[in-house]
Parts: C-alpha cells; structure tokens; sequence
C-alpha cells in the first residue's frame, strides 16, 4: 500500500522512536540495562543486567527465541530465573555455544519478564509484568565493526517492485517504511531488520518501479539510534 512521504516520516520516527524505548517502556518491572544484548564471539558470552523498578521482589524469568528457524547457533544462560529484591539488580550471564565458527552476525531474541507472587480469596497466584523484548546479535570474531551496514544493501527494480539483497555479514535494522524516489509516496518493507544474505521484495504499481530511480530507507545502528536518511541507488 502506497502511503504519502510525510506519514511515511511519521511512522518511520515512530518506529525508531519505539526501538529505543522498548528497554525503558513503563518505568516499573525489569528493565535491562541496555536496548540490545551484543555477544561476541571472541569473549564467548556476555552479560546483561536487569533492575527491579517495582517496590516489591519479583522472579526475572529469562527467555532467548531465535529468528531464523534453522538457526543451530546455541545461546545458553544463567539463571533463567532468580529472584530480584526492590531497586535489585540481577546480572544475567550469556554463552554462545557453536559447533563451527560463525561466518556472519546473528539475530535472535532476549525476553526478560518480572513474576511477582499475589494471594486473594481465591488462593495463592501470579502476577506477570512488562515483558522486555530485546534483540540480540551474535558477532563472529575478528569482524571489524562496520557503523553503516545499511550501505551494504544491494536493491533493485523489476516489474512488480523493489527487491533487496544483504550481501553483507552484518544485520541491518532499519524502519519498515521506504520511499522510491522521485516521488513522495512510500511502502513497507515486510520487517525491520534485514539479515546476513536475506532477500526481501516489496510490490507496488508498475508505473512507479518504472519512474524509480533511487530509494530513501530510515535506518538504525545496532543499537537502535535512528540515524540521518540515505538514499540508495536502484538496479534493473
């Protein structure tokens, strides 16, 4: 669906604007120390420290999802629970686990969730708090940093849309939104992160893949910071 390009600013700010509160949201609950866990594969694990805001003690329940269905790179943790007194701070240990050298970055997720115990008449129960969803990247050892990834991305034009390619090995995070330019209409992207050699296609009307000679993406660093704009070329 094809959207002006001031809402696509719009909602592009509000994207970014929720990657970077995510950590923060609701100032009560656990709430990790930063917005993104990084595991580096020269370390071999990392940790994370998570507060207890609220005025009573919790369980940090500790959660990893991966991203990619055949993702076999193993993340391990340590505790996967524990309990956090008021103002506490738990530290969370992370261990990356592989069985060969990892070639390219890596996305899974980290949820951290607080359980507090309750009593009413109807007996003893729990109450769950603000879940915290953060992503994290696995980093191959000895790949340099690289602070725009986004410039990496390869995108083309065809007869139903725009296609692009991340040739590279580093996740890209970007809003969903994109713009083809010439033009002030915008798309949406399918995610918001693109993957190491990930291919993504977005359809619109043949007229404007025809007119398209550049496309405007609103990117992020790893960390969630939304940056300046860029407008990438287009291939046929």
């Amino acid at each position: 669906m094809l959207i002006s390009f001031k809402s696509a600013l719009k909602t592009a700010a509000l994207c970014l604007f929720a990657w970077l509160s995510v950590p923060l949201a609701h100032a009560a609950g656990m709430v990790p120390q930063t917005p993104v866990l990084l595991v580096e594969e020269g370390m071999g694990e990392a940790v994370m420290n998570v507060r207890n805001t609220d005025t009573r003690p919790a369980l940090l329940h500790t959660t990893v999802e991966n991203i990619e269905d055949s993702d076999d790179v193993l993340l391990v943790f340590t505790p996967p629970i524990a309990r956090v007194e008021p103002d506490g701070i738990q530290q969370v240990r992370f261990i990356l686990q592989s069985q060969q050298p990892l070639k390219t970055e890596r996305l899974k997720r980290v949820i951290f969730e607080g359980i507090q115990p309750a009593s009413d008449a109807a007996g003893a129960r729990v109450t769950l708090g603000v879940r915290q969803n953060l992503p994290v990247i696995l980093r191959p050892a000895g790949l340099p940093v690289e602070r725009e990834p986004w410039k990496r991305l390869t995108w083309s034009i065809d007869a139903a849309g725009v296609q692009v390619v991340n040739p590279s090995p580093y996740v890209v995070r970007l809003a969903k939104t994109i713009v083809p330019l010439p033009g002030t209409r915008s798309v949406n992207l399918p995610k918001t992160y693109i993957l190491p050699g990930e291919r993504l296609h977005v359809d619109f009307p043949l007229h404007a893949s025809a007119q398209t000679m550049a496309v405007r993406i609103f990117p992020a660093t790893t960390y969630g910071f939304a940056v300046d704009h860029y407008d990438s070329p287009v291939t046929r």
